[in-house]
């Protein structure tokens, strides 16, 4: 009778717990991501915003670059007005935005914005990481909008210039001021339907990531209480189950934006150190803008992923000191004269040398990497339990993965040595730097 009782209980909970968070999801925060995917017409919620959200997508993806460059070359402009890396441009931008927006096509398509935010099992978390989840939602708008709105801005500043200085050296049709007006407004919205949707992917990946990172500090803090070894093994099977979903979902993303940026950087470094190109603000801004946007969205991703890494290798360490503590607590204990002195001891805390703290090394560390010891339970598991979860971590590290690779630091020092050596070959066979 007491177990039925129970049982109704812990599910009669659950359920409040999903129906107070049903509330929860239906927050401003929830709301401005809704918004933000409708403004970009990524709504394919039925068969008719769905051939609004394409149709959209191929003409200023598409359609409207590629009708710019052949229409508006000018190659009888005078220099300031000549466009001569404008079709690398427009590829790269045009390849990014398509990357991004059959990733977003897909995975609203397969799972939903529930799903893919993780939000359908987050009432399973603590309160804290709620919260924290819901500042991180709140804050990746500010984030997107920070990203978006300068490149917007330079990107219409730099047009309305073109179009307004070029005269009659551009191409019109019928009236210069109307045609050029209305084809200055169409490049803009087609510059800034692109970057939205690049940079809406990379910011939604980034709040991915911050929902495991909070999981991960709320599950480091299992070693500072008296907790069982099954628990903390199941609570790391299900980040663990996490991480490799958001890995399986991004990896084509990851990977192919990587190359993507890598072949366009290099083209534009090949075509600016020719000796016949005329590099300049007015011939190479735009193409200054783009590389930022694209370097700037793979970086975001790279650096969230590298992070996460980070953090779920760092429990590993964190078990290994815990152990250690322990044993050595264990120890102390055994030289103690009566048993009644370790039960009236129900923690022992190692403290560490206080100049530490004015260490640099010391800097930003948190409850996964950091200097202190942990606090110790005198009825702490068993030796031979605490060895087996130390060996656990140490052979099912969890993070970010391409492929089998691991997204983590030493990587992205990797990538970062052949795009050196790769740079560098190429300045030498252009200018002579070696």
């Amino acid at each position: 009778m007491e177990e039925g009782e129970t049982g109704l209980l812990l599910q009669s909970n659950k359920e409040l717990l999903s129906s107070g968070f049903s509330i929860h999801e239906n927050s401003e925060e929830i709301k401005k991501i809704k918004s933000a995917l409708t403004w970009v017409f990524l709504d394919q919620s039925n068969l008719w915003r769905a051939g609004l959200s394409w149709s959209l997508f191929f003409i200023l993806t598409i359609g409207v670059p590629l009708v710019s460059h052949f229409m508006f070359a000018c190659l009888t402009c005078d220099t300031m007005h000549q466009r001569p890396f404008d079709a690398l441009v427009q590829v790269s931008l045009s390849l990014f935005a398509t990357l991004s927006f059959v990733s977003l096509s897909s995975f609203a398509r397969k799972y939903g914005i529930r799903k893919f935010l993780f939000l359908d099992k987050l009432y399973e978390d603590s309160e804290k990481v709620q919260q924290g989840y819901t500042e991180q939602l709140h804050r990746s708008m500010k984030i997107l909008s920070s990203f978006v709105l300068p490149s917007f801005i330079a990107e219409s500043i730099y047009k309305i210039w073109w179009f307004s200085s070029g005269g009659t050296q551009i191409p019109y049709l019928y009236n210069a001021a109307l045609s050029n007006t209305f084809i200055c407004i169409l490049l803009i919205s087609s510059w800034l339907y692109r970057i939205s949707i690049s940079f809406l992917v990379c910011v939604l990946f980034r709040l991915i990531c911050s929902l495991q990172i909070l999981r991960l500090e709320e599950f480091a803090q299992v070693f500072e209480t008296e907790s069982d070894v099954s628990s903390i093994m199941i609570e790391h099977l299900r980040i663990r189950r996490n991480l490799r979903v958001i890995s399986h979902r991004f990896r084509v993303f990851i990977l192919s934006t990587l190359i993507l940026v890598t072949i366009s950087q290099f083209l534009a470094l090949l075509l600016t150190t020719e000796p016949s190109s005329t590099v300049n603000i007015f011939t190479a801004g735009e193409l200054a803008l783009s590389s930022i946007t694209l370097v700037t969205g793979l970086f975001m991703c790279l650096r969230s992923a590298a992070k996460i890494t980070h953090k779920a290798q760092a429990v590993t360490s964190l078990a290994a000191k815990w152990h250690a503590c322990a044993t050595i607590s264990t120890l102390d204990d055994m030289t103690e004269e009566t048993p009644m002195a370790r039960t009236m001891t129900p923690q022992v805390v190692y403290p560490i040398n206080s100049s530490w703290d004015t260490d640099e090394e010391g800097d930003g560390d948190d409850v996964l990497d950091n200097t202190n010891m942990v606090p110790i339970h005198a009825s702490t598991i068993s030796y031979q339990k605490r060895q087996a979860l130390v060996t656990y971590f140490e052979h099912n590290k969890a993070g970010i993965t391409v492929y089998g690779f691991m997204l983590d630091r030493t990587w992205l020092h990797t990538i970062f040595a052949i795009q050196l050596s790769l740079t560098l070959w190429i300045l030498n066979k252009t200018i002579g730097i070696s």
